[in-house]
């Protein structure tokens, strides 16, 4: 009986996991500590179904960037760490046309996908360094290369650059 029920589950594994790469859908890990960022909307891969809930250290493990540039939230440039949100948005498997980041206040923002995509976004997690507290715009800043590409110092851009960030909505 016990062989049985061991072939049984070994057979029921092998069908989702066909049926998973046949959808191109996988389940990503759990976090492990607190959620500081959900994904949801137009995504392949979750972690529980509907939505992709990362911690801190799961969105370290897609690989830091650093980009250094002035912005109009400090008085000299400073050095971001995060993930490029390319890189999330690929993890994910996000397929839609905007983001809507969300922040912990509830202030949102629609921004085209094709910034994520082409523009060296950045989902920041640290400044000059250290992590960034909710009260210094954590646990995430979304933040352009403004340095890199004087297109994007404008009001437009810096509107979309949503800080204490908590979810992003894949449209």
């Amino acid at each position: 009986m016990r062989a049985f029920v061991k072939s049984g589950l070994a057979v029921m594994a092998v069908a989702f996991f066909a049926v998973s790469s046949a959808s191109g859908a996988e389940n990503l890990p759990a976090p492990q500590g607190p959620v500081i960022l959900t994904v949801s909307g137009h995504i392949a891969n979750t972690t529980d179904g509907e939505t992709a809930k990362f911690d801190r250290s799961l969105l370290e493990g897609l690989g830091v960037t650093r980009i250094t540039t002035d912005t109009p939230w400090y008085d000299e440039a400073v050095t971001f760490e995060g993930v490029l949100a390319r890189r999330l948005l690929d993890y994910v498997g996000a397929d839609g046309k905007t983001v809507v980041a969300t922040a912990l206040n509830q202030y949102s923002a629609e921004i085209p996908l094709s910034d994520f995509q082409d523009k060296g976004v950045l989902l920041a997690l640290k400044v000059n360094g250290e992590y960034l507290a909710i009260r210094d715009k954590g646990p995430i800043f979304i933040i352009y290369p403004f340095n890199q590409n004087e297109t994007l110092r404008n009001e437009t851009y810096f509107a979309r650059s949503v800080w204490q960030v908590k979810d992003l909505k894949i449209k």
